[in-house]
């Protein structure tokens, strides 16, 4: 990567290479992600957050009366529906939100990519300060206890986080950690592999599967007044 490339150049490029392939099996996976699991989560009528929204797969499946979605990829803006309203911006920085303005911030495969430990407490910080009393942190990621090894084998995984590390912090900032599971969906859809749409309905509903192939981690946390 040359080193006059932006930041939001990077991102750009380093999404593109990994997912240009698979973009509409990733949007079907993420219609089923949403419809069969994620749903249950949220209400219909709740105002949502996507942090590290990507291409925007989990805001564009999700059912919500407001979305938000912030990310500094620039394809972003192209690939997220109408009714999502995107922040173009580092999520260390003051969101342009009011405190208590969100009912559910979910995020997935992002926090590991940020630059170091400060910025991901900073945007715990944020998003606890936009989240109702009593919101919903939904946060799924590649789980480091699981992958000591193939976790660095993407250039851009900076952080080290696993389901008990992530619940540390969560709690130590005012949360209520819910649910938490180590072993929750496979370690990547990087890789090429596209499973049959039926399986994944079918691995989503039972949990023995989770702990046979999960790799990334599930913590669901409830924010305190």
């Amino acid at each position: 990567m040359s080193s006059e490339m932006s930041k939001e150049e990077i991102v750009q490029l380093q999404y593109r290479q990994r997912f240009s392939q698979a973009t509409d099996y990733r949007n079907a996976l993420w219609a089923v992600l949403c419809n069969d699991f994620f749903q249950r989560y949220i209400d219909r009528q709740s105002v949502v957050f996507d942090l590290g929204c990507g291409w925007g797969e989990f805001s564009n499946n999700i059912s919500a009366s407001k979305k938000y979605a912030m990310d500094m990829n620039p394809d972003a803006a192209a690939r997220l529906n109408d009714d999502v309203e995107l922040f173009s911006q580092d999520c260390s920085q003051p969101w342009p939100l009011a405190d208590a303005s969100l009912d559910v911030v979910f995020t997935s495969n992002f926090l590991e990519h940020l630059p170091d430990k400060a910025h991901v407490e900073a945007t715990v910080a944020e998003l606890k300060r936009c989240l109702k009393p009593g919101g919903l942190l939904i946060a799924i990621g590649p789980n480091v206890r699981l992958l000591p090894g193939a976790y660095w084998d993407f250039w851009d995984h900076h952080v080290h986080i696993s389901d008990r590390s992530l619940a540390e912090l969560l709690s130590m900032n005012g949360f209520e950690v819910t649910e938490r599971e180590a072993a929750f969906l496979p370690y990547t859809m990087s890789d090429g592999k596209q499973p049959n749409l039926l399986l994944v309905k079918l691995y989503i509903k039972f949990r023995l599967f989770w702990k046979l192939f999960g790799k990334q981690f599930l913590v669901v946390a409830r924010a305190g007044a």
